[in-house]
C-alpha cells in the first residue's frame, strides 16, 4: 500500500517534525521507501502549516502528494485551508479538542492537545500523541520504528517524554479515540 499523508495544523504544534519523524521511521527502520516535503511560509508564525510524506513498499515515482489518503489534523486553519476538501475514500485523525469541523471522510478523534496536557503535563508534545495513534490506527509502520525515529529526532532531554506521548497516542486509539 501507498500512504499519502498530510500533517495540518498552526506553526509550533511540530507539524514539519511529525512528517520527518514518520518519514525517519519508515525509510530508516522499517525499510520502505519514503519522501517528505513541508511548507514554510508565513504559517510558521500562528498560521495553517502544512507537511506531507509520502510512504511506499515500492520505489516513489513523483516526489508530491496529489491526493492524500491519510490526515492528521491539529488545528481548525488547518481543517479550513487542507482538510475540508479530503475525498470521502480517506482517513482523518483530528485533535478533537482544536479541530471544531469534522470531515465528510472517515475520521477518528484523538483529544492529543487536551491528553498531552493533562496526563503528561506538556502540550508541546500533542504532535508525537498523534503519531502514536496514527500508526496504531494504519500500520503504516511498525511501533518499533516510530519510537527509534522518536528518540533520534526529539531533543535530549525529552526523549523519555516523547516516548510517553507516542504511548500515550497508542493507547487513546486502542480505547477507541474520543469515544
Amino acid at each position: 500500500m501507498k500512504y499519502e499523508v498530510l500533517f495540518s495544523g498552526f506553526g509550533g504544534q511540530g507539524i514539519i517534525l511529525s512528517a520527518v519523524i514518520l518519514g525517519r521511521a519508515a525509510a530508516m527502520y522499517d525499510g520502505k521507501y519514503a519522501v517528505q516535503s513541508q511548507s514554510y511560509g508565513p504559517e510558521a508564525r500562528g498560521g495553517a502549516s502544512s507537511s506531507t510524506v509520502i510512504i511506499s513498499s515500492d520505489p516513489i515515482q513523483y516526489p508530491k502528494v496529489l491526493q492524500p489518503n491519510l490526515y492528521v489534523i491539529m488545528s481548525e486553519a488547518g481543517f479550513l485551508k487542507f482538510g475540508a476538501a479530503a475525498p470521502e475514500s480517506a482517513l482523518m485523525l483530528v485533535d478533537s479538542g482544536l479541530v471544531q469541523s469534522r470531515p465528510r471522510c472517515r475520521f477518528i478523534e484523538i483529544p492529543a492537545t487536551m491528553q498531552a496536557k493533562e496526563v503528561l503535563g506538556k502540550p508541546i508534545v500533542a504532535n508525537i500523541v498523534m503519531l502514536g495513534a496514527l500508526v496504531s490506527a494504519t500500520g503504516m509502520v511498525s511501533f518499533e520504528a516510530m519510537e527509534r525515529a522518536v528518540l533520534d529526532s526529539v531533543p535530549k532531554g525529552t526523549e523519555e517524554l516523547n516516548i510517553r506521548a507516542l504511548n500515550l497516542g497508542r493507547d487513546i486509539l486502542q480505547k477507541g479515540g474520543d469515544a
